[in-house]
C-alpha cells in the first residue's frame, strides 16, 4: 500500500518567526564596541582604568538598556489567549498520516 506523501507546511501555514522592525536597528549599537580602533588609547583615564577599559564597560549597560527597548517595543500578543495549544499526536507525527496505527505497521 503506498504511503502518504509527507505533508509539507506551506509558508502561509507557519507564523512568521523573524519580523522587521525599525526598532530592531538599535541591536546594531552594542556592535560598535567590537570597532577597538575607535577606542584604543590610553587616555582619559577614569578612577585610574585606561579609556580602553572604562569604555567598554560603559557599553554593558548601553547594551542592556537598547536589547530591553527593542524587546519592550516589539513584543506582540501571542497570537491564541486562554487554553494553551493543544495538537492531536496525528497532526504532530507526519510520519505516520495516513496510515493505521493498530495494523502494527512497520516503517
Amino acid at each position: 500500500m503506498p504511503s502518504a506523501p509527507p505533508r509539507v507546511a506551506r509558508r502561509s501555514d507557519r507564523a512568521p518567526r523573524l519580523r522587521w522592525n525599525w526598532w530592531n536597528l538599535l541591536l546594531l549599537v552594542p556592535l560598535l564596541m567590537l570597532v577597538t580602533p575607535w577606542f584604543n588609547h590610553d587616555q582619559p583615564r577614569l578612577a585610574g582604568l585606561p579609556f580602553f577599559y572604562w569604555y567598554q564597560f560603559l557599553y554593558v549597560p548601553i547594551g542592556v538598556i537598547c536589547v530591553a527597548i527593542v524587546y519592550l517595543k516589539t513584543r506582540t500578543e501571542p497570537a491564541r489567549t486562554g487554553e494553551p495549544d493543544r495538537l492531536p499526536v496525528s497532526d504532530l507525527d507526519v510520519a505516520t498520516e495516513g496510515e493505521d496505527r493498530d495494523e502494527g505497521s512497520q516503517p
